[in-house]
């Protein structure tokens, strides 16, 4: 493990400017808005980064970019792999695609069609490998050693921590009077180059991280004193599910953040789900007609698991007047992947001639 000397002087104020500075004509310096909602909800001046302006939507751009433009002549010629099933994998596509360097990105199973898609049209290949994101990243391991390619980590690397900090100088430019930062934490990339950034310019700004109660990887490092896996679990909070702080980030947490604290699903749930999976795409909500007879539920879901659909509700109504004698109705809740794969559901019941409609 890095230590934290090690680590701090990897990544300091000066490292993270000259990221900046790097890679600055390539990434919009995003705005810093104030949200007169969210301040009047918590009593507090509260302004939200807005890095979703990113070409990619997200600020995983910003350490890619920089990674990317510190490799070597002989890494840019042999490519580079990397593992995720989001914004990192759209960030490494487009940024080492656009400057000629093959690019393979492994994703897992699950990953929903419109970023497999994204992360394609940018000109990467992409391989679908794993179950899960520790599966994919397995794999994006053998394959830069057996093709002598360049892993490109989406948190663990100073490199990219340093670009993430660049988010750090920003902040401090355009909030003059900042008092605290508030930063989702996942491997804890973002939060490292952050919180070095701001703390090495001005101690007095407090650094609070949060994590989802399910995978509260970097507060239990913090409390152990080394990384530590702990138990996979599910979470709403995809993007920041991991299951083990980074080598190279627990020691500058450790340093410059204040406090981390969590939130659990309800929380997040409250805030965003129902409304996200709309707005993406990729909630279907069926009322499926059924035999009243045993078995006939788990044939159902059966059909549902095997297209790997995740059924997040459901509402089992025996006496439902829109069924003929003898029959039911199930209403079922479901993310998907997108249209594309809401459409396989439906032909796929509608071959097994399950009378069903969409509702809201």
């Amino acid at each position: 493990m890095m230590g934290a000397s090690t680590a701090s002087a990897a990544v300091s104020l000066a490292t993270v400017q000259q990221a900046r500075e790097r890679i600055r004509q390539f990434i919009y310096n995003s705005p810093c808005r104030h949200s007169v909602e969210l301040s009047q909800m918590t009593g507090q001046e509260t302004f939200l980064k807005l890095d979703n302006v990113q070409r990619t939507g997200a600020f995983k751009e910003r350490g890619a970019l920089n990674k990317i433009l510190t490799l070597s002549d002989e890494e840019k010629r042999r490519g580079v792999v990397a593992a995720s099933a989001g914004n990192h994998a759209q960030a490494v596509a487009y940024h080492a695609c656009a400057r000629g360097i093959r690019t393979q990105i492994v994703m897992p199973l699950m990953t929903p069609l419109v970023k497999v898609a994204a992360t394609k049209g940018f000109g990467a290949e992409v391989v679908l490998r794993g179950a899960n994101y520790d599966e994919a990243y397995s794999y994006a391991l053998e394959s830069c050693a057996t093709q002598g390619m360049t892993f490109l980590h989406p948190f663990d690397d100073v490199e990219v921590i340093n670009g993430q900090g660049s988010i750090g100088l920003e902040l401090l430019e355009q909030v003059p009077d900042l008092e605290a930062v508030v930063v989702p934490i996942g491997g804890g990339g973002l939060i490292s180059g952050v919180a070095s950034a701001i703390k090495e310019s001005n101690p007095n700004v407090r650094v609070v991280g949060v994590q989802t109660e399910r995978l509260p990887s970097m507060l239990r490092a913090t409390e152990a004193g080394h990384p530590v896996t702990i138990p996979a679990s599910a979470t709403v909070a995809d993007g920041i599910a991991v299951r083990r702080a980074g080598d190279v980030t627990l020691p500058l947490v450790e340093r410059y953040v204040d406090e981390i604290v969590t939130v659990d699903e309800e929380e997040i749930a409250n805030a965003i789900l129902e409304r996200g999976l709309a707005k993406d795409g990729r909630r279907l909500r069926l009322r499926i007609h059924l035999t009243d007879r045993p078995g006939a539920l788990h044939q159902l879901t059966k059909i549902i698991a095997d297209l790997r659909a995740n059924i997040v509700e459901t509402e089992y109504d025996r006496t439902y007047y829109g069924v003929n004698l003898g029959d039911t109705a199930i209403d079922i809740s479901m993310e998907t992947r997108g249209p594309e794969h809401i459409q396989e559901i439906l032909d796929a019941l509608s071959a097994a001639e399950y009378k069903h409609e969409r509702i809201e």
